[in-house]
């Protein structure tokens, strides 16, 4: 479902180029689930962003769903909207949108939107009561319980998710992580997941540590 083949990634400074990734190599099929660890400056989020198509790298090969990810926005962001589910730490949720509409954006986009799985999305997110609210009127934790689902909402073949419970107390991140690893079992999606809590990374099928740009 996933394949990286010596990825490389630099980023500009004022006394040049500092690498970031430096030829990161993994593979992850379709219903494994695989949690990235590392300190803080690893290169985690970069090589996320990557396996996203939000960015490309200098060197290497990226291959998602048996696609190679293109080179311009517009191949990568195609590949994205009918194959990844992406959750990140910037919520991103659409300030326009009330809840409802901000979990239905991207499975309508991907145009597999389903509002009985949406409603199961709702339940399980405890997400009922804020259906007619927007971004702003809401909590840190309910921004990103939102963006979980949305990311959801379109049953993805590959699942990208950086701290997914980072805003959420435990239980409430138990039961998101609960929900998460039933969707990758349920459909056969992939899921690769940065988490600084080994607790979270014992959860799934590997781990894998990030350390100077390499895996190790």
């Amino acid at each position: 479902m996933l394949s990286l083949t010596d990825i490389r990634k630099s980023h500009a400074s004022s006394e040049g180029p500092v690498t970031v990734l430096d030829g990161v190599s993994l593979s992850l099929a379709a219903g494994e689930t695989l949690a990235l660890t590392g300190e803080s400056g690893s290169g985690k989020s970069t090589l996320l962003h990557l396996c996203a198509g939000l960015d490309a790298p200098d060197a290497g090969r990226i291959e998602v769903a048996g696609r190679p990810m293109g080179r311009t926005d517009a191949e990568r962001a195609a590949l994205r909207r009918g194959t990844v589910g992406l959750v990140f730490q910037q919520f991103n949720l659409i300030p326009s949108l009330d809840v409802a509409a901000n979990l239905a954006f991207q499975a309508r986009l991907s145009g597999r939107h389903d509002p009985q799985w949406q409603a199961v999305l709702t339940e399980a997110l405890d997400l009922g009561p804020l259906l007619a609210r927007f971004p702003e009127q809401l909590s840190g934790g309910q921004q990103q319980r939102v963006a979980i689902g949305r990311a959801l909402a379109a049953r993805p073949a590959l699942l990208l998710a950086d701290e997914p419970t980072g805003n959420l107390d435990e239980g409430s991140g138990n039961r998101v992580m609960a929900l998460i690893l039933r969707l990758v079992a349920d459909t056969g999606a992939a899921l690769l997941m940065v988490t600084h809590s080994p607790r979270l990374a014992g959860l799934l099928d590997r781990r894998l540590h990030l350390r100077g740009g390499r895996l190790a």
